[in-house]
């Protein structure tokens, strides 16, 4: 169970990383990050700041099946890093003033918390 567990946050990891590449690439999304400040494109400074968040959440998804036994074997400090990264976004996205933003980031990153703590936890 904590396999498939780490294995579901990784996935949710990668569809983040998708949207993000999405954000770079001119998608009319700007109201569903980054604080919903921008209601279409992002600007080149937040296709940045998505670009820097796609690298972060790869490596948070990385580090959370390396925990749990994967490739590509990184010291366990990594998962509870990205434990704590977890808990520091579900806080944000609860916190942000995008409605659009809370509602669909808020759950999201609510069920990356359950799966990153059962896992670390049960190790």
């Amino acid at each position: 169970m904590i396999r498939t567990s780490a294995l579901i946050y990784f996935t949710i990891c990668l569809s983040v990383v998708l949207f993000h590449v999405c954000m770079i690439a001119g998608a009319p999304w700007g109201r569903l990050t980054q604080g919903g400040a921008n209601a279409g494109k992002l600007p080149a400074r937040g296709r940045i700041a998505a670009g820097f968040a796609a690298l972060l959440m790869l490596a948070m998804g990385l580090s959370m099946i390396s925990a749990a036994g994967f490739t590509p074997n990184w010291p366990i400090w990594t998962g509870w890093t990205t434990l704590a990264l977890t808990v520091i976004s579900v806080i944000a996205n609860l916190a942000t003033p995008s409605i659009a933003e809370r509602k669909l980031w808020g759950p999201v990153t609510i069920i990356m918390l359950g799966l990153a703590t059962f896992v670390m936890v049960s190790l």
